[in-house]
């Protein structure tokens, strides 16, 4: 016999203000199996966990249903309070009557009404909910860290600090991202390089960490605190252990036009380089598109000239298969381009420039050794001009609809820096507003205006043209109310910034959650900020939404400290609500497996008996280990013979009817 407990949350005034909460409680007792039904004003306090608990041990109650807010906020505290009181903690269902309902719904009537059914349709999944068991899965000791920039060198110094070992996979020739272009770093205008440099080497010598740098993700498979990864090793032409860092390759080889990317693109490399001189590895890499031995099959110079024999010109990729319990995601950025932005006149001027090739132009190692110079002449401009939000807060489809939260930040420094090496220069600066969500940060904003005497000007950049030799940059001024037009030496363009282009392919392989601006998806913005849908993956940096360096360092901890929090564990409760198939209806079709995402459905062939005698028939076999309880094979399955525990077709139907029957 059927005895559920209905328990309504106000959620203080987020439900109650738009749902008569007492009227939901008071319908719902009259449901057939409802033996006790009642309301309080938050059922997921303490208090409120308690009034479950009595509940079913006074009524001894079979199944509960919580009228409250989503399941992704608190199913597992209810969940755990059933437990505790002795009922089988699946047995309890929520009926989301605040974001499916409360909180879209203005008419109290209405809302109180569609509330009722959203718990009918619960209580109609219950009455045929099972007890389930959780099953364990062992943990595998290691982490896995995407991307070599300080969120992925943060991360894995944590991780391995906490005893665990970790590897680095770095797409590059070498750790270090973007911060490794940078020269200064605001608001203390330390030298990026310092505070990089010496984490990039305790990476390099931790005995825990495997720095996996020209390699990629090719497959992921597995689960929580068992993923299977495989990796491609990229060939770099150039043995890694012979290889001594000593540059003469780069020195005779003859080819020398390639663009160089760590400078962006401002001056040539040779065919065989080192990133640059703190690069980490230490360790030339061959770009094959430049080489004359490969692309002729003359030349071999940097060969005979290297004393280690490191030179391996048919060295090939190579793959290796690794076991990881936790993978942290920290992929990094780009700049946009710009090729939609013709106002600017960035494809048509050398001086106008973007805001990273401005920090690799003043960057003592840059391509004019941290000289302030034209690209165009040679020449130290005189008036260089900042446009602000460049494809930035950009509803027009051109650029990003989004604020990339570090523009304000660095032009300021930019700003600052000039005007202290080179006090004979102006600086203007357009700006829409200036965002300083920071630390000190306003602070320093100020200080470039008051102390430097930055000339910041309120409005958009109309247009940007060449006239005379010099940059004529029209705009607006909205303070004063008219139209100006500065001659300028120099023009920056603050770029917004977007996701690595390879976080899709990542996000893919995960199977993680990705926004329509292809930054990661967290669990829940405030509860859960650095851990993604997908369980044992997690989001560091830029790859989650546009940040800061402290901030990124801030959040590559966070992940450090959630990975540490699962691989101490030996072992892991696995997820009962899993794929199920009758093999008396399948028919071996294999489209089930097909889609599994896991690979959790292989096929076996088992004996059966058909009338007097017996057939050998091919049917699904589910891994419940590796099953995720997705659902998509359920979906999938021709014959209906696959379906999943807790979400059965008779559960989903049973809703669909008591919905139908409002």
């Amino acid at each position: 016999m059927q005895r559920i407990g209905v328990f309504i949350c106000w959620c203080g005034s987020n439900i109650a203000a738009t749902v008569d909460v007492e009227k939901v409680a008071e319908v719902i007792k009259s449901e057939p199996g409802v033996v006790y039904s009642a309301n309080y004003q938050y059922m997921c306090s303490e208090n409120g966990q308690q009034l479950v608990k009595q509940a079913i041990k006074e009524h001894n109650l079979t199944g509960v249903v919580i009228g409250a807010c989503s399941p992704r906020m608190h199913e597992a505290t209810f969940r755990k309070a059933a437990s505790e009181a002795g009922l089988n903690p699946y047995m309890v269902e929520i009926a989301n009557i605040r974001e499916h309902c409360s909180w879209i719904h203005k008419d109290k009537d209405e809302a109180t009404e569609k509330a009722v059914v959203l718990v009918r349709t619960a209580i109609a999944k219950v009455k045929l909910n099972a007890p389930l068991t959780a099953g364990e899965s062992p943990v595998v000791k290691r982490a896995l860290v995407i991307g070599g920039g300080i969120a992925g060198i943060q991360a894995a110094l944590d991780i391995a600090e906490a005893g665990f070992e970790v590897d680095i996979v770095e797409k590059n020739a070498t750790i270090g991202g973007r911060m490794a272009q940078i020269d200064k770093t605001f608001p203390t205008l330390d030298c990026s390089a310092c505070i990089l440099t010496p984490k990039m080497v305790d990476c390099a010598q931790h005995e825990k960490i495997d720095i996996l740098s020209y390699s990629e993700i090719e497959e992921v498979k597995g689960f929580v605190g068992n993923f299977n990864v495989k990796i491609r090793r990229k060939a770099r032409y150039v043995d890694e252990t012979k290889c001594t860092g000593c540059k003469i390759c780069m020195e005779k080889c003859p080819s020398k036009k390639g663009l160089n990317e760590f400078n962006m693109n401002l001056n040539t490399r040779p065919a065989i380089y080192i990133p640059f001189a703190q690069a980490i590895p230490n360790v030339a890499v061959i770009d094959p598109t430049q080489c004359i031995k490969m692309k002729t099959g003359k030349c071999g110079i940097c060969q005979k000239f290297c004393g280690a024999g490191a030179i391996d010109y048919e060295q090939k990729d190579t793959f290796i298969e690794r076991q990881y319990g936790a993978i942290v995601v920290a992929t990094g950025f780009k700049p946009i381009e710009l090729d939609n932005f013709n106002e600017y006149g960035y494809s048509d001027n050398k001086d106008v420039i973007t805001s990273l090739e401005l920090e690799r132009l003043m960057n003592a190692a840059g391509p004019t050794n941290g000289v302030l110079l034209r690209p165009s002449d040679g020449e130290h401009p005189k008036v260089i001009t900042f446009i602000q939000c460049v494809g930035s807060r950009d509803t027009s489809g051109c650029g990003k609809p989004y604020c990339s939260k570090i523009c304000c930040m660095y032009t300021a420094k930019h700003a600052m820096l000039i005007r202290e090496k080179y006090p004979d220069t102006e600086v203007h600066v357009f700006y829409i507003d200036v965002r300083t969500p920071g630390k000190n940060y306003d602070e320093f904003f100020r200080r470039a205006v008051e102390q430097y005497g930055v000339d910041y000007i309120k409005g958009m950049v109309g247009k940007v043209y060449n006239e005379n030799g010099k940059l004529m940059v029209q705009g607006s001024n909205l303070i004063d109310n008219e139209q100006i037009t500065i001659e300028s030496d120099l023009v920056v363009l603050a770029a917004a910034i977007e996701p690595e282009p390879s976080v899709r392919k990542i996000a893919t392989l995960l199977t993680t959650s990705i926004d329509t601006n292809n930054f990661l998806t967290e669990s829940h913005a405030k509860l859960r900020p650095v851990e993604s849908p997908t369980a044992g993956v997690y989001l560091a940096g830029v790859c989650q939404g546009p940040k800061d360096i402290p901030e990124t360092v801030s959040q590559a901890s966070a992940c450090a400290a959630k990975v540490i929090g699962l691989l101490v564990k030996d072992k892991l409760k696995t997820n009962p609500c899993v794929a199920q198939p009758d093999e008396m209806m399948c028919n071996g079709c294999s489209q089930c497996a097909n889609v599994c995402a896991y690979g959790a459905i292989t096929y076996v062939d088992k004996e059966f008996r058909v009338g007097r005698g017996t057939e050998i028939r091919r049917v699904a076999s589910v891994n419940p280990a590796v099953c995720q309880g997705c659902g998509a094979c359920t979906v999938t399955c021709p014959s209906g013979a696959m379906d999943l525990k807790g979400f059965s077709s008779k559960q989903i139907m049973s809703e669909v009817e008591a919905i139908c029957k409002m």
